[in-house]
């Protein structure tokens, strides 16, 4: 595979806040210091929800291919992630992300492999080997019947 480049423009608006946006995307996303920070604005995403995002996205599209190479069929999935931001000696640095994934299957006796493929997908998400993060899979497994 050949070398990928992905472009990000952040512009400063005021405060604590900016504009961020891809010349490859047609959204842009306002984005700002969190609320539990001096001068934090709430209901804007910061920093450390879009570190959360990455990993969750990364997750899933990791999922969807190795659920189709692997003939996974599957009703639905959903995840929901929780990013654990701690004060280390003196830094702050986001240490865990708990990814929380619903998978619903048909087949009762698909549950070993759905399990399986959740994990390989935690295991190759790029994202999740880019980062020094802990990346821990909580997952739950239903079936149709």
């Amino acid at each position: 595979m050949e070398n990928h480049s992905y472009n990000i423009h952040l512009k400063w608006e005021n405060d604590r806040k900016g504009m961020m946006s891809s010349p490859e995307l047609p959204t842009i996303i306002e984005v700002a210091t969190p609320p539990e920070f001096d001068k934090g604005i709430p209901n804007i995403w910061s920093p450390e929800h879009l570190f959360t995002a990455s990993v969750i996205s990364c997750f899933m599209t990791t999922f969807l291919a190795i659920a189709e190479y692997s003939k996974l069929d599957f009703i639905s999935f959903e995840c929901n992630a929780e990013g654990i931001l701690e004060k280390i000696d003196g830094k702050y640095l986001m240490t865990k992300i708990i990814l929380k994934p619903t998978l619903t299957i048909a087949e009762l006796d698909k549950i070993e492999k759905a399990q399986r493929v959740l994990e390989k997908s935690e295991a190759a998400c790029l994202i999740s080997n880019s980062i020094k993060s802990d990346v821990e899979l909580k997952p739950t497994i239903n079936t149709e019947n």
